[in-house]
């Protein structure tokens, strides 16, 4: 079996690494911008060829693997989606597994049919780490259906929401409003708790009122995804965002929202120390100016 990757980093990284094993003679190629730009194109030839993954030159070598699983940056995930529609034949399956809203993936779904390939939206439900492609999924699309059966033989948690691309999509979408928004409410709380000198009657005060978050660990979860994969969570942020404007509703809640995330990951990955000193050493990289 011929699988690719649009797009080589930590999803698609995990993804290949416990699907590997379950494919015999499984065959692997992937392409990402960054082979093309001299400062990264080292690490990402080495990532691929490592895993045994072959570097293509362009999106154009991908385009006669039986599934291509799409895996870019949100902003890239219908640019990238064009790079590769002219090339693709009939049966292709693109796998969307990007987090964008319910509109960009219907706009994908609709130009990578109309080339006879197939298209899938597949929403990715919680961190890739540690299960890999065994991560619960959702899957939408015309072919979702009789799909479902092949994935979960090969180990893939997956579950049908429904045969129109863009429905897994919108409930990873609306989730995330309430899961990266927690983390933005949750560490500027604390930030403004430590400028503001009371700290510890903050934490008291939470952990008192919130007691099945666990605050001997929540806080510190918190602030390790949010330095570390700030960026990312971001720009699926946005996407939250055209997801509600799109439904009448608040698209500006998860625009501050992914402000906080972008502000949070350049603050920089969290260094060793107790909650505190991370607290403290967030602050000063926030206050810093730009």
């Amino acid at each position: 079996m011929r699988i690719a990757f649009l797009g080589f980093g930590e999803a698609a990284r995990a993804f290949h690494d416990s699907l590997a094993p379950k494919l015999e003679h499984g065959e692997f190629r992937a392409y990402d911008l960054l082979l093309d730009r001299v400062g990264s194109v080292e690490e990402m030839r080495t990532a691929m060829i490592s895993r045994s993954v072959k570097p293509a030159a362009s999106p154009v070598e991908l385009a006669d693997a039986e599934w291509i699983f799409s895996a870019v940056t949100a902003d890239q995930s219908l640019i990238a989606a064009q790079s590769l529609a002219p090339y693709l034949g009939q049966g292709a399956l693109l796998i969307d597994i990007n987090s964008v809203s319910p509109e960009r993936k219907r706009d994908t779904a609709t130009l990578i049919s109309a080339t006879g390939a197939n298209y899938l939206d597949m929403a990715v439900m919680a961190p890739v780490y540690p299960k890999g492609h065994s991560t619960p999924v959702l899957i939408a699309g015309a072919e979702a259906a009789e799909l479902l059966e092949r994935f979960r033989s090969l180990g893939f948690d997956a579950d049908l929401v429904g045969d129109m691309p863009g429905a897994a999509t919108a409930i990873k979408m609306v989730r995330s409003v309430f899961v990266k928004g927690l983390e933005a409410i949750t560490v500027e709380a604390l930030l403004a708790a430590e400028a503001s000198g009371c700290f510890e009657q903050i934490l008291a005060s939470l952990t008192q009122s919130f007691p099945g978050l666990d605050w001997s660990r929540f806080p510190d979860y918190q602030f390790e995804r949010t330095t570390r994969h700030g960026h990312r969570r971001a720009a699926e942020m946005r996407e939250s965002g055209v997801t509600l404007d799109a439904l009448g509703l608040n698209g500006g809640l998860a625009r501050e929202i992914a402000a906080v995330q972008d502000a949070m990951a350049a603050a920089g990955s969290r260094s060793a120390g107790d909650l505190r000193e991370t607290v403290s050493r967030v602050l000063a990289a926030r206050r810093q100016p730009d």
